[in-house]
Formats: C-alpha cells, sequence, structure tokens
C-alpha cells in the first residue's frame, strides 16, 4: 500500500460527534479510488517531485474529481470542500496548485490519462468476476425464469404493457 493511498488504515465512524468531517460522501470516492487503483495509476502518469512543498498530483487530482462530485464548480470551491476534509486526507490542495495542475496537463499527458480511465474500469470488472462468491443480495434475489420463445416486441410508448 502506497503512502499515498494509506489514509485510511485505522478510520472508523463513532456518534459522539468529534472529529465531525463536511459531507461524508468524499470518504466513500476516494476510497473507491485509491481501492480500484486509480490513485497509483494517475501517479504512473502524472509529473512527481522530490521536495517536500510538492504536492502529489494524482492525489491532486483525485481531490478534484470528488469535489466536483460532490459539487464544485470551480477550483476555490473545490479547494474549500477539499479544506473538510483535513483531518483525514491531510492539508488541501490549493486553488492555484489545481490550476497549475490542469494548465500544465498537455495532449500527451490527456491521453495517458484517458488510457487510465480505461483501464481501471476493466480492473473493477476482473475483480468483480473473480471474486469467490456472490454478494449477500445476489444470493436472495433470483432473476426470473425466462422460457425459450420468439421477442415480444416494445410496447409503444404510454400504452399499457401486456
Amino acid at each position: 500500500m502506497s503512502e499515498r493511498t494509506g489514509w485510511d488504515r485505522g478510520l472508523s465512524a463513532t456518534d459522539d460527534g468529534k472529529g465531525l468531517v463536511g459531507p461524508a460522501g468524499a470518504v466513500l470516492l476516494r476510497r473507491l479510488a485509491d481501492r480500484v487503483g486509480l490513485t497509483d495509476a494517475l501517479a504512473g502518469v502524472l509529473p512527481s517531485g522530490t521536495t517536500s512543498s510538492w504536492r502529489d498530483r494524482a492525489t491532486a487530482l483525485v481531490g478534484l474529481t470528488v469535489a466536483i462530485a460532490l459539487g464544485a464548480t470551480n477550483l476555490l470551491e473545490a479547494e474549500q470542500l477539499q479544506l473538510h476534509h483535513g483531518p483525514l486526507f491531510g492539508p488541501a490542495v490549493s486553488d492555484s496548485t489545481l490550476h497549475r495542475l490542469l494548465s500544465t496537463t498537455d495532449e500527451t499527458r490527456r491521453a495517458q490519462i484517458a488510457k487510465v480511465r480505461q483501464r481501471v474500469p476493466r480492473h473493477v470488472w476482473t475483480l468483480l468476476h473473480l471474486r469467490p462468491r456472490r454478494t449477500p443480495r445476489e444470493r436472495r434475489v433470483r432473476p426470473a425464469r425466462r422460457t425459450p420463445g420468439p421477442a415480444q416486441p416494445l410496447p409503444a410508448p404510454g400504452s399499457p404493457r401486456p
């Protein structure tokens, strides 16, 4: 597990009202990106630095994506949403850093990011296919049995179903 994706180790939820964060959906989205390998795959195509002041570009891009999913419409709003999650994800990435990240992304880098975005869903489907058992919901719900026969035409919109 890389350092960029180890933030959720020991993460727990309580009902004592302490350590509250902003929209909790960000935790699920960020964890999903980390668990399916998106953050690490992006780190392979985005520039990295060696100084302590350098912000990890893959984490910044995933954080921006999460902020957009939560409703951010510009970089300043993305930074403000990330400030809510400082206790979990660390310091928010500034809007100027996000602007530099986006403005220095050329066509070659965009093509590399697109390849990563194509690979990750395939990886997720492979993981789902290789899982040993179906989910509990899949075990409870049985598909309706269909009898072989000719295909039925779709009813016209607004007409009652047969």
